[in-house]
Formats: structure tokens, C-alpha cells, sequence
């Protein structure tokens, strides 16, 4: 229910009763003052102005109040009016309506609408300032929403403040030189800056996201128990005695002095010893991480030193991204196949590793891309080649030689009982099942099955000879034991791939047997020689490259400045066709190292004397007949004994590379020594009188 009470006249309350349940009261009319003069006509003006402006400035009340004013012409109504729309507590409107007279009234209601005005007016200043900043924040809060809702309709929501505040973040824990967080700052303020879908900017953030990904000074510490890294080195690897040596020497100045540059280490030997291998034991030897790089085929310079930022999609080199693969700025580098660069217009790869294989300079490295300097000096840098030939000799003289021969084929049946056998075991499943060869067996597959200094050849053979197994295995035989001898492994492997060069053991004038060295080790080199009735024809044939036909010509005028002292007519070349032919006529031959054989065979050819038996010969010969040292003794020594040779006939340069070969292959070798060529002829024709008649003694004259 809802009662409306209006009041239609002013009194005053006489007596106050309580009757029942109500209040009964006597009440008597108050007169109003009728006169109304020009001041109370002012007055009236004044609340009429001063009410309207406090509507306007008072939220609170509606500007439709002023519409009710417009018609009010009775002052006291006014005034009562006024009173009862002041925002004001019930006592002060209570003091306006027991006021007696319209002019108090107006005075009073002037007053209090005074200081609301006032008061209204700061609030509204205060209200002011307060919105504005309110409504700027509100209007950039509203436009932030409706980018990440466009952004996040379009798939492509980000938010690059947060990125900046992220990579901020990162840079704060980067430990790193003062050049390289004073470049990131830099950066990071541009990309904060940037429209984060321009193309400056994605360049901008893959720079910065590079340098806070690199390790400037973050190591790990060397293994420096010697006991610890020798074992671990000795269970990945049978032999290589000499690279195991030479990790220990760094190891044990690294711990004398406490700081030392990186060695560059270069691992020199045919395919299959182990270089790669050796390189990630060495790794795993000193705690090191372990980072590979193959530099086969490579021919632009900027694989290595990087492209510079202004290129579309550009990256650091090659060395940098595996620096940062790595996680440590003290590594294990293996650069493979260093022999293997290639070069065309974009640049000599080689060159640009002169700085990074250089102790001196590789303190400061530089990259295209960063163009900030990277401490190198700290990494162990090892290089891996099949030969010397194909690597500058400017970055030779960067880097300490270690030579990988290859390996004897007793040294083959412990590796492939030791390694090879059980890691194919577990590889497939057969770690339960007992496998065994004989001796005989691994001999036969080494020696018939392979042609190589190392065992990745060998190892191959065992896994087809172990898949077989497992077949049978998997089409259910129960089989636990498995033995091969030597006759399994014809059923197995089928008929062999290899057969031993020829060698004859019976000597024939014209024939004499070379030792020489292929990228898959050593080989014997029979070389033959004919002699035919002609005009002076030197012919050779069995694809001899240049300097072995050279070799040729070198070892025949050799034979005709001394053909009297070979009981030879001077002039037999001219009646003469002269053939020499090397076997495998379609294997390509080539180097000088057979000059000395190629005379030998040519003088035995001509003098119609055979040559001593089971002898092999190896040396580079000239004109004045000095015998030059030669490259790959192991492996020729290794290919001799291979076949039974046992007398070998080397120079006598070489005797500085005996010492490092391994007694057992020397043992069974008798190596002879020779500086001319008449020391190689009076061994090689022992059997012959002519050659070794005494001089005539001379006469004394009488006195």
C-alpha cells in the first residue's frame, strides 16, 4: 500500500495527545508575510539561479525538475519547493521549514544552495580530471582487445610485449661480454619498437634469439683422471696407441698449467680405422659435448662464416650453429672430410677455416651474420682426412698430424670379437643367443670378403652373416648355439668378392713385385715387362697415371747412362720395343713410389736375370739413382706380409717411420735399407755373378 501525504498549509503543533493506538494534535495556522517587495522579488531570481545551476552540476537529479519550476509564481511555494529538492539531511530542511517569513526562507536556501554549488563545481573538476584519464586507459585497454580478438580470428594472436618482456628476461641471466649485452639491448629496444608483422621485425627477433642462444661463457669441466680417460678410450678402441698417447699429453698439460688454447688435432688414414669414432671417444673421454661437421662437398664460403643480415632467410655458418647445438663453448669439433672441400666462386671454404683451426686467431671468430667476436680458443678442434693431398698447405701448418694406420688382420679378429660381434648382437635382438666364429672363419671373411685398412667392410659381412641367424631364428628354430667355420661362411656369404693378387713365387726375368698404397690400404703391384724386336718404342699400359709413366722413362735412361756396367750394347734401346705393363690393367695407377720396382723389372727384362724371389720393392728413384723416401709404409708393409713377402726393399729415408710401426707387423719382415739404386740391384740380382765381380785390383809400379 503506498500513501501520498501533501502539505497544504504551514502550522504549529499546540498539544500532543495519544488517543488509542494513534497521536491526536491541536495545531494553529501560521501566517505567511503577503507583502512581497523588490528584495524578496531578488531573492526569489537568486534561488531560481542558483537552484538551476545546482541541477545541472548535481548528477543526482534530474534536469526535468527544472520544468515544474517554470510555473511556480507563489514565492512560499517556491521556497517549500526548493527546500524539498536540496540533497540535504532532514534536520537542515527541518530548520527551513520552521522559519518564519519567505525572505529567512530565500536567505537560508541561498546559503545552503551556495555551498552545494561550490562544492558541486570542485567534485565535477575532480570528476573531470579523474575520467579523462580513465577513459584514455579505457580507450587504449579497448583497442588492445579488439587487436588480439582480430588477431587471434586471423590465427596469428602474439603479443609483443610480452615477447620483449620474455626476451628481456632472458637477456638479465645471459652470461656474456659487455659488447655482445650492450648489441641485445640495442636490438631489443628496436624490435620493441617495430610492427611485429614487418619483415625488419622477424629479422630483428631471430638476431636477438640467436645471441641469447649462444654459450659465450658457458663450460663444462674436463675429466682429469688419466686412469678413467685411458680406460674409456682403450673400451671404444682396440690399438691407435699414438692418438691415445697424444690425449693424455693434453690432458696433462691442461691440468700443469690450468689453461691452455685447443689443440687442432688432424686424423690422417684410410676409410674405416675409426677417425670419426676416435673423435667422439675423445669427446666422451673428457666430459666434453661432442659436435660433428662433415665438410664433404662443401664450396661456399659462407657455410662456414655465415651470410650477412641483409640477405633474405640468412643464418651464422655452420661452425657457430653447431657451437650452439653443443651448449658449451668448450666442445669437441670434428670437422670430417676436410680433404674433401671443393672451391668455386663463392668463395674456398678452406680459406675460411684458416681462421677458425688458427689457436692465434680464433680467439675472436667472427661471423657474418652475428658481427660479434666468439671465442673459439676453448674448443678442441679435431679434423679427419683419407690423405694429405687434397688439404692447402696453409691449413696443414695449422694443425698437428696424427696418422691412423690400418689395422693387421690379427688386430681386425680381436676388434671384431671384442666390438664389432657384440654391438651387432644387440642391434638385432640376439644378445641371448650364443654365436661363435672360429678364427678361420674371421680370416676368411677379412681376407676374401673385404679389401680395406679398416672394418666397416668387415662389419657389414658379420651383419649379413647374423641377419641370416636371426631368419632362421624368427621362422621358428629353437636353436641357441650357432658356430661358423670356415666352411659355413661360403653357404653364408656366397662366393668370394676378393681374390689375392696373383703374386708369382717362381722369378721369371722381367717381373718384380711393387708394394702400393690405395685409398682402401696397401696392395701388392706386380709389374711385367716384354721385350720385342723394334725401333726404341717405350710402351706402358695397365691406366698409369703421369708420374708413374714418368717413373718408367726415369728408370730406362737410368738402365742406358750405365749399360756397359749391365754388360748391355749402348745402343740396345734402338733395336728394341719395350712393353711394361701393371695388372689390374682397369684399376688406375699412379705415383712414384713404383720407379724403383719399374727398374728393377726393366733391367731384369734386359739382362734376362730373374729377380730374387718373395721380394717387394717400394721407393721413388732419379736419374743421378738416389732412392726418395715414400708415403704408406704401414700399408704396404701390411699388404706384403698379407702375401707372404718377406724381404721388402725400402728407402732408407724412411727408417724414421719404423719405429712407429707395430712389432707385429715388422717381426716377420725383413726390411733392407737401401740409398741407391745399386744397393736395391745388388740385392734384387744376388744370385747373379755378373753384377757383383770384384774391380780389378791396380797394378803397383815398380820402384
Amino acid at each position: 500500500m503506498k500513501v501520498l501525504v501533501e502539505g497544504l498549509a504551514r502550522a504549529r503543533m499546540t498539544l500532543l495527545t495519544r488517543t488509542g493506538e494513534f497521536y491526536t494534535a491541536r495545531v494553529q495556522a501560521v501566517s505567511s508575510d503577503i507583502r512581497f517587495d523588490k528584495e524578496i522579488e531578488a531573492l526569489a531570481r537568486t534561488v531560481r539561479e542558483l537552484f538551476a545551476e545546482y541541477i545541472h552540476l548535481n548528477r543526482r537529479l534530474p534536469d526535468e525538475v527544472l520544468l515544474s519550476f517554470a510555473g511556480i509564481d507563489d514565492y512560499p511555494r517556491l521556497a517549500d519547493t526548493v527546500a524539498a529538492h536540496i540533497l540535504q539531511t532532514m534536520g537542515v530542511k527541518q530548520s527551513i521549514l520552521e522559519l518564519a517569513g519567505v525572505k529567512s526562507q530565500f536567505e537560508k536556501i541561498i546559503s545552503i544552495l551556495q555551498s552545494e554549488v561550490e562544492i558541486l563545481k570542485i567534485e565535477q573538476r575532480i570528476d573531470g580530471s579523474v575520467r579523462e584519464a580513465l577513459s584514455k586507459d579505457q580507450k587504449e585497454f579497448y583497442l588492445q582487445k579488439q587487436l588480439k580478438a582480430i588477431k587471434e580470428e586471423l590465427g596469428q594472436a602474439e603479443d609483443v610485449a610480452g615477447e620483449v618482456e620474455d626476451l628481456t628476461k632472458k637477456l638479465r641471466k645471459l652470461d656474456a661480454p659487455q659488447e655482445v649485452i650492450s648489441r641485445a639491448e640495442e636490438e631489443i629496444k628496436r624490435l620493441s619498437k617495430m610492427h611485429p608483422y614487418s619483415a625488419e621485425s622477424a629479422v630483428c627477433r631471430a638476431y636477438v634469439e640467436w645471441i641469447l642462444g649462444l654459450p659465450w661463457r658457458k663450460h663444462t669441466e674436463d675429466r682429469s683422471n688419466f686412469g678413467e680417460v685411458k680406460s674409456i678410450l682403450d673400451g671404444d678402441h682396440y690399438g691407435l696407441e699414438k692418438p691415445k698417447k697424444r690425449i693424455l699429453e693434453h690432458l696433462a698439460v691442461m691440468k700443469v698449467a690450468g689453461k691452455v688454447k685447443g689443440p687442432i688435432l688432424c686424423f690422417v688414414g684410410p676409410p674405416g680405422v675409426g677417425k670419426t669414432s676416435v673423435g667422439r671417444s675423445i669427446a666422451r673421454a673428457l666430459d666434453r659435448k661432442f659436435v660433428r661437421m662433415s665438410l664433404g662437398g662443401i664450396r661456399d664460403e659462407a657455410e662456414i662464416r655465415g651470410h650477412r643480415r641483409t640477405y633474405i632467410g640468412s643464418l651464422p655458418g655452420r661452425i657457430i650453429q653447431s657451437i650452439r647445438k653443443a651448449a658449451s663453448a668448450n666442445s669437441v669439433f670434428l670437422l670430417d672430410e676436410v680433404d674433401k672441400i671443393g672451391i668455386d666462386f663463392r668463395g674456398d671454404p678452406a680459406a675460411a677455416l684458416l681462421e677458425v683451426l688458427d689457436p692465434e686467431q680464433n680467439v675472436a671468430f667472427s661471423d657474418n651474420y652475428l658481427e660479434l667476436d666468439f671465442d673459439l680458443s676453448k674448443v678442441l678442434f679435431i679434423t679427419t682426412a683419407n690423405s694429405l693431398s687434397g688439404i692447402p698447405v696453409a691449413l696443414i701448418d695449422r694443425m698437428e698430424i696424427i696418422r691412423l694406420p690400418g689395422y693387421l688382420e690379427h688386430e681386425k679378429v680381436k676388434i671384431v670379437r671384442g666390438f664389432l660381434l657384440p654391438k651387432l648382437k644387440k642391434e638385432m635382438g640376439l644378445g641371448g643367443v650364443s654365436i661363435e666364429f672360429t678364427d678361420d672363419a674371421l680370416y676368411e671373411i677379412i681376407r676374401e670378403y673385404t679389401r680395406e685398412s679398416g672394418v666397416r667392410e668387415v662389419e657389414r659381412q658379420l651383419a649379413s652373416v647374423l641377419r641370416k641367424v636371426a631368419q632362421e631364428l624368427a621362422e621358428g628354430s629353437r636353436k641357441k648355439k650357432f658356430k661358423f667355420g670356415p666352411g659355413k661362411i661360403g653357404r653364408m656369404l656366397g662366393a668370394p668378392v676378393y681374390i689375392a693378387t696373383d703374386v708369382k713365387t717362381r722369378p721369371e726375368p722381367g717381373y718384380a713385385i711393387g708394394l702400393a698404397w690405395t685409398q682402401f690400404g696397401g696392395e701388392v703391384l706386380p709389374i711385367e715387362v716384354n721385350l720385342m724386336k723394334g725401333s726404341g718404342k717405350l710402351t706402358l699400359t695397365g691406366k698409369l697415371g703421369t708420374v708413374m709413366q714418368e717413373s718408367a722413362s726415369a728408370g730406362l735412361s737410368y738402365i742406358r747412362s750405365r749399360a756397359e756396367k749391365f754388360g748391355l750394347k749402348p745402343d740396345f734401346y734402338e733395336e728394341l720395343e719395350i712393353h711394361i705393363h701393371v695388372p689390374e690393367g682397369a684399376v688406375p695407377k699412379d705415383g712414384p713410389s713404383a720407379g724403383i720396382t719399374i727398374l728393377i723389372s726393366l733391367l731384369s727384362a734386359l739382362t734376362k736375370t730373374p729377380v730374387k724371389s718373395n721380394l717387394a720393392l717400394t721407393g721413388e728413384v732419379t736419374l743421378s739413382g738416389d732412392v726418395l723416401a715414400i708415403g704408406g709404409l704401414n700399408e704396404k708393409l701390411l699388404a706384403a706380409k698379407r702375401s707372404g713377402i718377406k724381404d721388402i726393399i725400402i728407402p732408407i729415408k724412411n727408417k724414421k717411420d719404423i719405429p712407429e710401426l707395430p712389432k707385429e707387423l715388422t717381426e716377420d719382415l725383413n726390411l733392407i735399407l737401401i740409398k741407391k739404386v745399386d744397393e736395391a740391384i745388388k740385392v734384387g740380382f744376388s744370385e747373379k755373378k755378373w753384377f757383383n765381380r770384384a774391380k780389378p785390383k791396380k797394378k803397383r809400379k815398380a820402384k
